[in-house]
């Protein structure tokens, strides 16, 4: 059996934003919209063709930017509360992954009276929710077409809510709103979309030929495009793909979900603060390496489409994946090893213990993965 899943709705245009009243106009009846984004998105002016629209439109528009990376579970109930009193109908995220994510939980938190603690987990979201359209700001997280919202629910640990309530009502693609990334956060974001479909093409479970089909895709344009991307910002063409993308990415892990690289990177955010896509790319060889005996039938078939010249052996083509996918992050200029970002020798126990915690994403791996394993792999990153 397969089955597959996505948003309804998704519109790929450049410049939507600045339309955005009157695209939601000819969608929704009601009148007041609640935009989640981060306050920084919100000072630097990038919002601002949007809410002159969403204005010309006659909509009334509650601002919550106070979303923040990794967000915190009072952070979330906080924002909720905020779409509550405000009497929001519409929930609008409008940013990079947090907000995103943020944003498809004040849709069910505002709507009903579920307590966000019985959220946690695979499909346990119950009742009614506000209707959602997400409008991602960075080519990374895919969230504007997952059904995922990750919380960090303690000084360190982060949990799931993960159910087909979260799927948006639409999902709008405008590059103009990625064009003044950084060459960093373009290059983090970039890496962790590619990851995605990596991850989505050879996971255990439920991978399908929907999933693979834009998992292929997705590497294709993410992998031709990402360095002119971050050599040159402005470059709309490039922005226009990695966008893209990183969508496509999204639509293909919702559905054949992600493994040992999130749940080894998790644990790297949680403790050091380390942004989400650089935290997957610090152990992204390592694992491919690890995976490799299980996994290289499917390794070499994803080298085929973004290693020039790839040939030879499954065995080869995976090795040539893992140098090209190492070469790439080099050229992007990000971290490289665990060490550029403060981790040490003597922290490797306490990651590996918590990457062990990530039991819902380990099982989708392609090999099974111990506790040692896990150490050993960040001793090989370190």
């Amino acid at each position: 059996m397969t089955a597959f899943q996505t948003v309804p709705s998704l519109l790929i245009e450049f410049g939507a934003a600045r339309r955005l009243g009157e695209i939601l106009r000819g969608q929704y009846g009601q009148t007041h919209v609640c935009l989640v984004t981060d306050a920084f998105l919100n000072r630097s002016g990038l919002l601002k063709p949007a809410l002159a629209s969403l204005a010309a439109a006659d909509w009334t528009v509650t601002v919550i930017d106070d979303v923040v990376a990794d967000p915190p579970e009072p952070v979330v109930l906080a924002a909720a509360q905020r779409a509550r009193d405000c009497g929001a109908e519409i929930v609008l995220g409008l940013g990079g992954g947090s907000s995103m994510d943020v944003a498809k939980l004040i849709a069910v938190l505002a709507a009903s009276d579920q307590p966000l603690q019985e959220m946690y987990g695979i499909g346990n979201v119950r009742g009614p929710r506000l209707p959602l359209v997400q409008v991602p700001t960075t080519a990374g997280t895919g969230s504007e077409v997952t059904p995922i919202s990750i919380v960090t629910t303690g000084e360190t640990t982060k949990m799931g809510v993960v159910s087909p309530r979260l799927y948006a009502d639409q999902a709008i693609l405008d590059a103009e709103l990625t064009l003044g990334l950084s060459p960093a956060a373009t290059a983090m974001t970039g890496i962790d979309a590619m990851v995605h479909a990596i991850e989505a093409y050879t996971t255990r479970h439920l991978k399908n030929p929907l999933s693979d089909m834009l998992a292929c895709k997705a590497l294709d344009l993410l992998g031709r495009n990402l360095l002119a991307a971050c050599r040159n910002g402005a470059d709309r063409p490039a922005r226009e793909a990695m966008l893209l993308g990183a969508t496509l990415a999204g639509q293909a892990f919702a559905n054949a979900p992600v493994a040992a690289v999130h749940a080894l990177a998790y644990p790297i955010g949680g403790i050091f603060h380390v942004p989400h896509g650089l935290s997957n790319s610090l152990v992204l060889p390592q694992v491919l390496r690890f995976n490799a005996q299980a996994a290289s039938q499917h390794y070499s078939e994803l080298a085929d489409i973004i290693v020039p010249g790839s040939a030879g052996s499954a065995e080869a083509r995976t090795d040539a994946l893992v140098r090209h996918m190492e070469g790439l992050i080099g050229q992007c200029g990000i971290p490289r090893r665990l060490a550029e970002v403060g981790i040490r020798e003597q922290d490797l126990d306490r990651l590996a213990a918590d990457a062990m915690k990530q039991v819902r994403l380990l099982g989708n791996n392609p090999r099974d993965l111990t506790e040692r394993d896990a150490r050993a792999i960040y001793a090989s990153a370190l």
